[in-house]
């Protein structure tokens, strides 16, 4: 009878109630990682130090400001880095790039809304990345709703070369995976390798059989560098000139 009448402290009901302390703990730990992750996306920080070590003096940027989060939120201090459970800490390199991953769907998927099905612009580079593999960026350039001129970084894959029937794969791939009508596209910039405006079988070329409006502009600041650096062949003055500005 008094087992009956005190449930409340049957191995059950305890049970039940550390499963949802557990859990309350948990979307704490998450949402703290989350928001120094949005920090550092937001104003483009590293993430990560040489040494994070518990004896490190500096653990670098996601460590730190966690740290920092929770000295203003004693809620959060509580639960987090060493009062976290250590399988549970929601602080390692994989916790963190799946975090920004979701950001990644997340701000591009506001990018397409804030397009809205309306006419476009691309704007195409490629280069290698520090391991030496060909990369490729892509970036959406439109007129929004409040009538400002917006480039959006859409995003930068890897490719297995720099051909212009590969980048044009890629390209149409991309915006496929994100719904972008391709019906749309209104304009297309490069620089000027043979790969990119070629007239016969370079990506602007390929790009028009598609879309004929795809009006095709080189790019200012490849054209801008390529002027300076003519200048600066002939005329030493210039090569002073931007080294002191």
């Amino acid at each position: 009878m008094l087992d009956f009448a005190n449930q409340c402290q049957s191995i059950q009901s305890s049970l039940h109630k550390q499963s949802e302390k557990t859990k309350s703990e948990y979307r704490i730990r998450l949402n703290a990682s989350i928001d120094v992750v949005r920090f550092l996306l937001r104003y483009r920080l590293p993430f990560c130090g040489h040494d994070e070590s518990e004896d490190s003096d500096y653990n670098d940027l996601f460590l730190e400001l966690l740290k920092f989060h929770g000295v203003n939120r004693p809620d959060v201090e509580k639960v987090i880095l060493q009062h976290a459970p250590k399988n549970d800490m929601m602080i390692f390199s994989t916790i963190q790039n799946e975090i920004v991953d979701v950001c990644t769907k997340e701000t591009i998927k506001a990018i397409i809304k804030d397009l809205d099905g309306d006419y476009f612009g691309i704007l195409v580079d490629e280069s290698k990345d520090i391991s030496h593999k060909e990369q490729m960026a892509l970036v959406l350039r439109y007129v929004n709703k409040n009538g400002e001129l917006v480039e959006s970084f859409l995003g930068i894959v890897h490719v297995g070369d720099t051909s212009e029937r590969s980048l044009h794969k890629v390209i149409y791939s991309l915006l496929l995976d994100h719904s972008v009508c391709l019906s749309r596209l209104r304009g297309q910039g490069y620089d000027g390798a043979s790969n990119m405006q070629g007239k016969k079988n370079g990506l602007k070329s390929l790009i028009l059989q598609d879309a004929p409006s795809a009006y095709y502009i080189h790019c200012f600041a490849h054209q801008l560098q390529l002027t300076l650096v003519a200048l600066s062949k002939k005329h030493p003055d210039v090569i002073f000139f931007l080294c002191c500005h």
